[in-house]
């Protein structure tokens, strides 16, 4: 049986670097801060669903400027110590998004784990409403479809699963339109797969979607 690998797109929850949509109503310091928060509950909820391999696949790189086969590494970077004072839970894999758009990002993550026979789960860390049970049912989707999908209210999608690569699921799409779930279903239309969509949800980018963050997490 194939393995179903869930990797999680992440950014580094600094100022003025994640969460910029939402600074204009927080500011760049509690932005980060939420930035913090929905990763930590991503991947908290990611270990819980109990998947194959949950992998963190991050940028900036949190392994530039170490040196290996030393005792010793170069000058740390502010980058490395804000991924090693997260706290994050053993158990996960890490990799290095590289270059490019988000399309670039998520097709060399894709591509990578469909050359070793392994389905994939792509999320972000926007969407608090994929909980375990969302998760669990994209993985299991993907025994009978050769896609899922999690499309969101604005028109993106909050996750996409995949048992096999093609380029024109990333290649030159509008990210952050509202065109991005109905441009994806009609590629995969057009490639003759069967599709599996999941209920529509909420994710967190602008100031107007911060109503729909957990209440205990008290911001609004």
């Amino acid at each position: 049986m194939r393995q179903t690998r869930l990797v999680i797109i992440a950014k580094a929850p600094i100022a003025g670097f994640a969460k910029t949509r939402l600074i204009p109503a927080l500011g760049a310091q509690a932005a980060a801060e939420l930035a913090k928060r929905l990763l930590l509950h991503t991947v908290a909820t990611a270990l819980a669903s109990k998947l194959d391999a949950i992998e963190l696949c991050a940028t900036p790189d949190p392994f530039e400027g170490t040196c290996t086969g030393t005792t010793e590494s170069s000058t740390e970077n502010p980058t490395q110590r804000v991924w090693q004072n997260l706290g994050l839970p053993e158990g996960i894999e890490w990799s290095v998004q590289g270059e490019g758009d988000l399309g670039e990002r998520m097709a060399r993550a894709t591509l990578r784990c469909t050359n070793r026979s392994e389905s994939i789960l792509l999320i972000g860390t926007d969407c608090p409403a994929l909980t375990v049970a969302v998760l669990q049912s994209a993985a299991q989707a993907l025994l009978e479809h050769d896609a899922v999908i999690v499309p969101t209210y604005d028109g993106g999608y909050a996750l996409l699963g995949l048992n096999q690569f093609d380029a024109s699921l990333f290649d030159g799409m509008p990210w952050s339109t509202a065109q991005v779930a109905a441009l994806t279903l009609g590629h995969m239309k057009r490639l003759g797969w069967s599709v599996k969509t999941l209920a529509t949800q909420h994710d967190i980018d602008e100031p107007a979607d911060l109503q729909w963050l957990p209440a205990s997490w008290g911001v609004r």
